[in-house]
C-alpha cells in the first residue's frame, strides 16, 4: 500500500515545528533573560552580603552581652548568699562553703595564667565561630553546676570558666576585627586586589573596624546592667537596710583596709526558698542557652573553609610559638601596660570602688544601681569612639586615662561616711564618669590592635596576647585584695601613667618610622592543588612522588632562608610596611 507524498510532507513539517518549539521553550528556560541586569544582581548579591556581615556583629554581640551578663550576676547572688552566716548554717551546716567560694574564685581567676599556651591552637584548631560556641557552653555549664551547690560541682566549674576566659574573648575580638575586614571585601568587591583575594591596603579597613568594635562595646557594656537583675527583682527583697549590715564599719574609701572590714557577717533578714532560687537559676540557664543558639544559628564562618585550611596547615607547632614570637614587635610592648591596666580598673570598679566605697556609704541594697549607673555610662559612652573617624587615633585612649586619673586622685583624697546616704549624688556621678573611661579604654584599645595588626593570619596571636595580660592584671587584683586602699589606688595611677607614657613613645617611634619586627608566618605545609584554590597551573594534576618530595625540600629550605632573613635584618624584612598617606598627615 502506497503512502501519499503530501501526508509525509505534512509530518515532516509538523516534526519540525514541534522541534522548533521545543528548541524555543528550552532558550526561555536556560537562555538570558532579556530583562536581566548582572550588574544590578551583582549589587543585591554583595548587599545581602553587608547585610549578613552587620547580623554576624549583632549576634556576636548579644551572646557576649548574655554570656558575662550571666556570669556575673550569678556570681555576686551566689558570693552574697553564701557571706550570709544563717544561709551557710541553715542550708548546708557543715559544708565549709566559704572555702568553696574562695577556691571559686582561685578556679577563676588563676586558670587563665596558662590560656597563652593554649588559646592560640584552640582558635586554629575549632575556627573563630567554634571557639566562641565552646567557651559560651562552658559559661553555661557554670550556670548548670549551681543547682546542686558541692565541692565537686562549684570547683570543677569554676576551672573550666578559667580556661576558657580568655579563648572566649580573644576569639570575639578577633572574630569582630574579621567582619569588618569582611564587610570591606564585600563593599569593595570590584577593586582588583579583592578580587584576587590579596590584602588590602594598609588602613582600607580601618573606617569599619572602628565602627564595628563601637558597636559591639555598646552591646557589651551592658551585660554589667544585666548582671544587676536577679540582684533588683530578687535578691533585694531579702537584704537588710544599711543600719544593720554596716553597724560595724568605721572607715570607708581611702581610709579602708582589704574588702569592706567591719561589715556584718548576716545580711539577710530572711532565707530565700529554694524554688525561688531555682527558678532565678532557671532563668540564668535560659539566657546562657540562648546565648549559645544565637553564636550556633545566627553567628557565620570568620573565614571560607579553604583559609581556615590554611590557618590551621602552618603546623601546631608554629601556631604554639607565635604568641611568644609577637612579643618581639616593639608596638605590643609598648601597649602591654595598657592591657595590664585595663584588667585592673574593671575588677576594681566591680570590688574596690563599689565595696569600700558605694556599699560602704549607701549600704548593699545599692549595689545593683551604682553597676547599673557604670553599665550604662559606659554603654553610651562608647559611642564617642567613633570620634576615631576624624580625629586622631590617640584621642580615645588618652582622654580614658586622662579621666581616670582624675577619679584617682580624687578617690585617694576622699573617704565618705558610713551610711551616709546624702553622698550618693557624688558616688552616682564618679561611676558614671569610672564608666565614660572604661569604655574608651576598652573600644580604644580594640580599635588600635585592629588598625595595627590588620593581617588576617596575625590577628587571633594577638588578641590572645591582650586578654591573656588582662587576665594577669586581673589575677593580680584578687591577690591585692588585703592590702590599703591608698596602696591600691597608688599602684593604679602608677600603672595608669605608665600606659599613657609608653603608648605615646609607641606613637612617636610610629611617627619617626622606627622598623617594627613581625615574626614570619610560614606557609602552609599542603600543597595548594585542587577545586578548591582554583589554580591556572595544573590545579588538578597530581605531581609523581618524586618531584612532590623535591619541591617540599626546596619550600623549605627557601622558609629557613626567609626566617633567617628575617632574624639577621628586622629592618630590612618590615621595611615595606608603612603608614598610610593619610595617617601620617594625622600624626605630623
Amino acid at each position: 500500500m502506497e503512502e501519499d507524498p503530501s501526508r509525509c510532507q505534512d509530518a515532516a513539517k509538523l516534526a519540525a515545528g514541534e522541534g522548533l518549539g521545543a528548541e524555543v521553550q528550552l532558550d526561555d528556560v536556560v537562555g538570558t533573560h532579556p530583562e536581566y541586569n548582572e550588574e544590578e544582581e551583582e549589587q543585591k548579591y554583595f548587599r545581602r552580603k553587608r547585610l549578613g556581615v552587620v547580623k554576624n556583629v549583632l549576634a556576636a554581640s548579644l551572646a557576649a552581652t548574655l554570656t558575662y551578663g550571666v556570669y556575673l550576676g550569678l556570681l555576686q547572688m551566689q558570693l552574697i548568699l553564701h557571706y550570709d552566716e544563717t544561709y551557710r548554717e541553715v542550708k548546708y551546716s557543715n559544708m565549709e562553703l566559704e572555702d568553696i567560694d574562695r577556691k571559686v574564685l582561685m578556679g577563676i581567676n588563676v586558670t587563665p595564667v596558662a590560656a597563652l599556651l593554649y588559646t592560640p591552637v584552640l582558635i586554629r584548631f575549632f575556627g573563630t565561630k567554634w571557639t566562641m560556641f565552646l567557651a559560651v557552653g562552658i559559661y553555661a555549664l557554670f550556670v548548670s553546676s549551681n543547682y546542686w551547690e558541692r565541692y565537686f560541682t562549684l570547683v570543677p566549674s569554676a576551672v573550666a570558666i578559667g580556661v576558657a576566659i580568655v579563648p572566649l574573648w580573644a576569639s570575639v575580638g578577633h572574630y569582630i576585627t574579621r567582619m569588618a575586614q569582611k564587610y570591606y571585601e564585600y563593599a569593595n568587591y570590584k577593586e582588583e586586589h579583592v578580587q584576587e583575594q590579596r590584602q588590602a591596603p594598609r588602613g582600607a579597613c580601618s573606617t569599619y573596624v572602628v565602627i564595628f568594635q563601637t558597636i559591639f562595646y555598646a552591646c557589651f557594656h551592658l551585660s554589667f546592667v544585666c548582671a544587676q537583675m536577679p540582684m533588683l527583682f530578687f535578691l533585694n527583697n531579702y537584704l537588710y537596710q544599711l543600719n544593720h549590715t554596716l553597724y560595724g564599719v568605721k572607715h570607708c574609701g581611702t581610709l579602708s583596709h582589704g574588702t569592706l572590714p567591719g561589715f556584718n557577717k548576716t545580711v539577710l533578714h530572711s532565707l530565700p526558698r529554694s524554688v525561688n532560687l531555682i527558678i532565678v537559676e532557671s532563668v540564668l540557664m535560659a539566657a546562657a542557652f540562648l546565648a549559645m543558639l544565637v553564636v550556633l544559628l545566627l553567628c557565620g564562618s570568620a573565614y571560607r573553609p579553604t583559609e581556615e585550611i590554611d590557618l590551621r596547615s602552618i603546623g601546631w607547632g608554629n601556631i604554639f610559638q607565635l604568641p611568644f614570637k609577637h612579643m618581639r614587635d616593639y608596638r605590643l610592648r609598648h601597649l602591654l601596660p595598657f592591657f595590664i591596666y585595663s584588667g585592673f580598673e574593671v575588677l576594681f570598679v566591680c570590688t574596690g570602688f563599689s565595696l569600700n566605697y558605694g556599699v560602704c556609704a549607701l549600704g548593699l541594697e545599692k549595689l545593683a544601681y551604682l553597676l547599673m549607673a557604670y553599665g550604662f555610662s559606659a554603654s553610651a559612652c562608647s559611642s564617642l569612639a567613633l570620634c576615631t573617624l576624624r580625629l586622631r587615633r590617640q584621642c580615645p585612649l588618652l582622654a580614658g586615662a586622662f579621666v581616670h586619673a582624675a577619679i584617682l586622685v580624687t578617690l585617694f583624697c576622699w573617704a565618705p561616711e558610713p551610711r551616709h546616704v546624702v553622698q550618693a549624688p557624688l558616688l552616682y556621678s564618679i561611676a558614671v564618669l569610672w564608666g565614660m573611661g572604661s569604655a574608651l579604654n576598652k573600644t580604644g584599645i580594640s580599635i588600635l590592635l585592629g588598625m595595627l595588626y590588620e593581617d588576617k593570619e596575625r590577628q587571633d596571636f594577638v588578641f590572645t596576647i591582650y586578654h591573656w595580660w588582662q587576665a594577669l592584671a586581673i589575677f593580680t587584683v584578687y591577690l591585692w585584695s588585703g592590702l590599703p586602699m591608698k596602696a591600691k589606688l597608688s599602684i593604679m595611677l602608677l600603672a595608669l601613667g605608665l600606659a599613657a607614657g609608653s603608648y605615646l613613645w609607641m606613637e612617636r617611634k610610629l611617627a619617626q618610622r622606627v622598623a617594627y619586627r613581625l615574626p614570619r608566618i610560614p606557609r602552609p605545609r599542603h600543597k595548594m592543588k585542587g577545586y578548591r584554590y582554583l589554580e591556572d597551573d595544573d590545579s588538578d594534576e597530581t605531581a609523581s612522588e618524586g618531584e612532590g618530595a623535591s619541591r617540599r625540600h626546596q619550600d623549605d629550605d627557601e622558609e629557613e632562608e626567609e626566617e633567617e632573613g628575617d632574624h639577621r635584618h628586622p629592618a630590612k624584612a618590615d621595611g615595606g610596611d608603612e603608614l598610610p598617606k593619610d595617617e601620617r598627615e594625622r600624626m605630623g
